[in-house]
Parts: structure tokens; C-alpha cells; sequence
């Protein structure tokens, strides 16, 4: 296997560079990021390139790849503009499926990771949401907006490239000790935000399983969409009892505009598809990809009682990882000067 993970430079990238350094039977990974990586990797080539991916075309003929691993999707609108996340978002995903699916291509197997953010919280919503049901309200935010049109481009990249392996992969949120999101840094503070009158039902993945599960649709053949969660689910309050957070509620009238000063002073930075995912909740069915042969390491409650025993840890012993930084010259030492001595 050859592949090419995208954003290099992002943790999950990193993650799952790291992750497939370890098969056997991946002989090349090439990472491509305006960035320099952020987590200490042993054989992995870094490219550097612009948030369009313009040059892929020319890297996927060059390395031979035949496996793309997309997994630079901004699902978190604090974290860049609107126009900004148009471009990573949209018009990469557009670069990169036009590099998979050109004339000659080597590319055989195509993994995106999206999110469940695709359908939406709404107090409409299902029990638990199936991979063939949509969401039963418009979009509301950029980020939902840009998830559902990635998507679009994939099922008809899907459509005119049937001999490519299309898996598009729609995670819960995520909790776990090395990852930041919304709901995460909010679970971190001393008090924990709830919306008056709301105690929805919200499901998590492990961290580790977010990797497992990328990995496992990179180097198996599972085509077609699936969703990634921990088993069950439970209410809000029950997930901030576990990791030991008072509650403070929000307004449940005019959410936005109350939090909106609580953003610009930086105490609190909910994005709005967080504030509804805390009004409504959202639980998916995971059962597909456990069938498609995925195995769990964790349940959603265990991913809460993980990241419970890691604030804890955290409070105790503090960061227990050194920082790294990427530096080209030291790196390509490592890999290719004829004084390090190689395991056979």
C-alpha cells in the first residue's frame, strides 16, 4: 500500500500517519499540510502544500498512491473564518478527489472523515440516526453547510469511479486526553454549560477509536458510508456527574446572543452547531461499521469514564507529554543518513 493522508499537520492526521508507519503492508505514507506535523513520525514523507491541494495531481502520479486518506475537515467553526473553511473544506476535497479520480490515476480506495454534524439537532430528530436518513431541518451553519456539500461531491466521485473503494466515515464528537474540541474544553472548565429546561441524550467516541476506525476503512475494503460512535448514550447531566463539573445554564431563549460576549471574552467558545448539539443532543446507529468487521475498544460511556480518569491524571501529574517540533533537517537525518543504524 502506498497512501496519502491529508493535513498532516492536524492530530488525526498525525494519529493516523503514526498508525499506518506500523502495518506491514504499507510500504509508503506521504503527508501533505500548509503546516509542519505535529506529532513525531518515523517513515512518513511530509510535503509541504497549499490548503487547495492543488499539487496532489502531480504527488498521487509521482509516489504511485493508491490510497487517500482525507481526514482535514474543519468540523469546528471557532477554529477559522467562513471563507477560510470554504477552502478547506470544499475546494480541497474538490482538488483532492480530482487528483484521485484523473485519467490514469493509481488511487484505488478513498477514505473521508466527516461528521454526524451533517444531520443536524433538531427536536424533530429520530431515536438514533441511520446512515440513509437525512436531517430533518435545513442546515443552520457553515461548517453543516460545507460537511453536506463534501458529501455531495463524494457520492458522485463514487458514482463516475466505481473501481475505486469510496468510504466516507461520520464520527460522533469526540472525547479523549490529546484531543481538543468544543464539547472537550467545555467538559475541562471548572463549570460545565447546560441549556435551561434541556438535558439531551449525547453519545461519544474514543479518540483511539477515531483511529481505529480511519485505519480499518484504509486498509480494508469497506465502501460506503457509515457512522462511528461508542454503544448508548446519556443524558447531559450525567456526563458532566462523571467528570465531577458543576453546571452553569445558559438561556434557553436567545442562546447565541447570550454567549456571544462569553466568546469575545474567551470564557466560553461554544460554536452554534455545539449550543444545538446541547439543546437537542444527536445519537447515531453504529451497528454498520461493526458489521463491516470494526471493533470497539470503548463504549460511549466508556469514552466519558476515559476522559473523566485523564482530567483527573491531569490534575495530578500535569501534561504528561513532551512538546514536539518538526524540523526538516533532523528529520530527514533520522530517515535517510547511512549513520543511523536501521532495524532489519
Amino acid at each position: 500500500m502506498r497512501v496519502l493522508v491529508t493535513g498532516l499537520s492536524t492530530y488525526w492526521a498525525g494519529r493516523v500517519a503514526q498508525a499506518l508507519e506500523q502495518r506491514p503492508e504499507v510500504e509508503v505514507v506521504v503527508g501533505v499540510d500548509t503546516r509542519d506535523p505535529s506529532l513525531p513520525l518515523e517513515r512518513t514523507e511530509f510535503v509541504r502544500a497549499d490548503s487547495s491541494y492543488s499539487i496532489l495531481s502531480r504527488i498521487v502520479c509521482a509516489a504511485r498512491i493508491d490510497t487517500v486518506v482525507h481526514s482535514h475537515l474543519v468540523v469546528d467553526s471557532t477554529q477559522t473564518s467562513g471563507r477560510r473553511l470554504h477552502e478547506i473544506n470544499v475546494i480541497g476535497t474538490m482538488n483532492l478527489l480530482a487528483a484521485a479520480g484523473a485519467a490514469g490515476s493509481p488511487v484505488r480506495r478513498v477514505v473521508l472523515k466527516s461528521s454526524a454534524l451533517v444531520y443536524g439537532s433538531n427536536s424533530r430528530d429520530p431515536a438514533f440516526f441511520r446512515e440513509e436518513m437525512t436531517r430533518t431541518s435545513p442546515p443552520r451553519t457553515a461548517v453543516e453547510r460545507s460537511l453536506l456539500e463534501v458529501e455531495g461531491f463524494l457520492r458522485d466521485f463514487a458514482e463516475d469511479n466505481p473501481h475505486v473503494t469510496v468510504t466516507l466515515l461520520r464520527f460522533a464528537n469526540v472525547l479523549g486526553d490529546d484531543i481538543e474540541t468544543p464539547i472537550s474544553k467545555a467538559l475541562r472548565r471548572p463549570v460545565v454549560p447546560e441549556i435551561l429546561g434541556f438535558d439531551p441524550r449525547v453519545q461519544f467516541v474514543h479518540e483511539d477509536d477515531v483511529v481505529g476506525a480511519l485505519v480499518h476503512a484504509a486498509t480494508d475494503d469497506v465502501p460506503g458510508i457509515y457512522n462511528v460512535a461508542g454503544d448508548g448514550c446519556q443524558p447531559w447531566s450525567e456526563v458532566c456527574a462523571i467528570v465531577r463539573k458543576r453546571r452553569v445554564p445558559l438561556p434557553p431563549v436567545l442562546t447565541d446572543l447570550a454567549v456571544e460576549p462569553l466568546r469575545l471574552l474567551r470564557v466560553l467558545d461554544l460554536p452554534p452547531e455545539t449550543l444545538l448539539f446541547l439543546r437537542y443532543g444527536r445519537v447515531v446507529d453504529n451497528s454498520r461499521y461493526k458489521r463491516a468487521g470494526f471493533v470497539y475498544r470503548y463504549t460511549s460511556a466508556g469514552a466519558v469514564e476515559s476522559f473523566a480518569q485523564g482530567l483527573r491524571l491531569a490534575g495530578t501529574i500535569g501534561d504528561k507529554h513532551p512538546a514536539y517540533r518538526y524540523q526538516r533537517e533532523v528529520e530527514d537525518f533520522f530517515r535517510h543518513s547511512p549513520a543511523v543504524v536501521r532495524d532489519r
